[in-house]
């Protein structure tokens, strides 16, 4: 509503627009004070002077009481009752304002919970907002009653598990980081979700404007999302200030990423194929297919530098399918060629296990397709892929097996070991990490742990492959341990199709040692 008029203005309103509305409010005699609309009309005579004025009076409550529900969800988080992201724009934008005239730096914090999807999809969705409210309320509790830092506090959830904390007037170079620290700790504390405790963390960036920069709402917003993700880079549980060479990285990364999606299409990616020696006859008759990416202004970029980018940025379900299949090819000829029960492994990523896609019946119906039985291919798994409990990931895994693909378990011994798994999806080679076989001598522990390790394998039925193998001694202490398989610098480095070919054909591994 507008000023408030007086009568003779209200009626001049009735008397030239020929009528008057206008909402007011009105006690009753019990003292209740309701909303009215006002809806004032002047009676004339039939020479159209105004005789006087008839005033109907509508109780609006239900009407009011609506507009509030409407404002308010369009404004405020449903479920945790805070500021929306809408809201959050419009404070953020008077307190960036205020800033300028109080002369006193203002901070943003960007929160995301750290695997918060792990929550939903093992408690489900209900739990998961049970989570999100406490969290709500514990981000609130740390900026309560606090003497350390000056400074408004407004919070608001942005949508999903995403939290922003503004923090204006700031007087204490490091409030920011009070409110990070305090919040972390908070966090870090157990949630009782129904019968069921859990532990999260979250990741906060940070970003501080003064005065006298012009930094807008939108910039600042983007600088503390790229600060929260350095936190998440640098391991979770824990803040991040922006700084410009975060911004130079996230520039380069997207970058990378457009790099990534023409990779592709122009053909720059290639395979190369270490050998996989049986250690018992020296034969080779697998082999690991690996990518290598042949940038047209960078060169050779190493697969640690790409493949992770590609993960989060969900292209890598098209990489390994185009590996899959240029691997599917190459075994298919080297069958004819080569050996008749040539294996060639590739290597799947967590986040192909967890697309849900029709991706692997897709390799399956190309393996058909070339008239490859399944056992022509390996599949490579971590096993962090355990850590996963969605049955997706079991579908997947036992269907590789229904399928006739053996599986291999990479880089075994470095992360989340378990037998039971072992068994329950049939694992056909465990791949000992080269952690181990590095530092091998004969009182070593790593010699103890791979012997272990070859000994409880071939105990379960499966076979043991060795990496990293890179002078004679680990090679002989391998063999002599009972190693299945070797795969190494020692043996042969990655090697093209053709450079591979010339290799099996002369039957000398070690003159192709330093082969391209």
């Amino acid at each position: 509503m507008g000023p408030e008029l007086t009568q003779e203005e209200i009626y001049s309103v009735a008397k030239n627009e020929g009528v008057y509305r206008g909402e007011a409010y009105l006690q009753t005699k019990g003292g209740e004070v309701i909303p009215i609309q006002r809806h004032i009309s002047p009676v004339r005579d039939k020479a159209g002077a105004i005789k006087g004025y008839v005033t109907v009076l509508s109780d609006i409550s239900e009407k009011k009481q609506a507009e509030k529900i409407i404002w308010r969800q369009a404004n405020f988080d449903v479920l945790t009752g805070l500021p929306n992201r809408f809201m959050f724009m419009h404070q953020l934008k008077q307190e960036m304002a205020k800033m300028h005239r109080v002369k006193l730096p203002l901070a943003l914090l960007f929160l995301d919970l750290d695997h918060f999807k792990e929550i939903n999809d093992t408690l489900g969705h209900d739990m998961g907002d049970v989570l999100l409210k406490e969290t709500s309320e514990r981000i609130i509790g740390c900026l309560r009653g606090t003497d350390a830092i000056s400074y408004m506090e407004n919070v608001a959830r942005l949508g999903g598990d995403e939290f922003t904390i503004i923090l204006s007037e700031l007087k204490d170079e490091d409030g920011a980081e009070i409110v990070a620290k305090r919040v972390l700790d908070k966090l870090a504390q157990p949630f009782n979700l129904g019968k069921e405790v859990v532990h999260i963390s979250a990741s906060i960036g940070i970003v501080e404007t003064y005065p006298n920069e012009s930094l807008d709402s939108e910039t600042l917003i983007k600088y503390a999302d790229i600060a929260m993700y350095d936190a998440k880079q640098k391991g979770r549980n824990r803040y991040s200030r922006f700084s410009q060479s975060m911004l130079f990285e996230t520039q380069k990364r997207r970058r990378l990423i457009n790099d990534i999606h023409n990779a592709l299409k122009n053909e720059e990616f290639q395979l190369v194929y270490q050998p996989i020696m049986d250690m018992q006859t020296n034969e080779i008759h697998k082999a690991e297919a690996l990518i290598r990416w042949h940038h047209p202004t960078e060169g050779l970029v190493n697969p640690s530098d790409f493949i992770s980018v590609a993960e989060d940025a969900g292209l890598i379900v098209g990489i390994g399918d185009w590996v899959f299949r240029q691997a599917a090819q190459q075994v298919a000829v080297w069958r004819k060629t080569l050996h008749k029960d040539f294996q060639i492994s590739v290597n799947k990523s967590p986040v192909q296990l967890t697309a849900p896609d029709e991706g692997q019946k897709k390799w399956f119906d190309y393996l058909a397709e070339l008239g490859l039985p399944g056992e022509s291919i390996t599949v490579e798994i971590t096993e962090g892929v355990f850590l996963n409990k969605s049955t997706l990931v079991t579908d997947k895994l036992l269907g590789f097996r229904d399928a006739g693909m053996q599986v291999s378990l990479d880089d075994f011994g470095t992360g989340y070991s378990s037998l039971s798994y072992l068994l329950k999806f049939d694992i056909d080679y465990i791949k000992i990490d080269r952690s181990f076989v590095q530092n091998l001598s004969i009182r070593s522990e790593d010699f103890v742990l791979c012997e272990a390790m070859i000994v409880m394998a071939h105990k379960l039925g499966i076979k043991v492959v060795a990496e990293g193998i890179e002078t004679q001694v680990q090679l002989g202490m391998l063999l002599g341990a009972g190693c299945d398989y070797g795969q190494g610098y020692l043996l042969a480095k990655p090697l093209s199709a053709k450079a591979f070919e010339r290799m099996h054909k002369d039957r000398d591994v070690k003159a192709y040692m330093l082969s391209a």
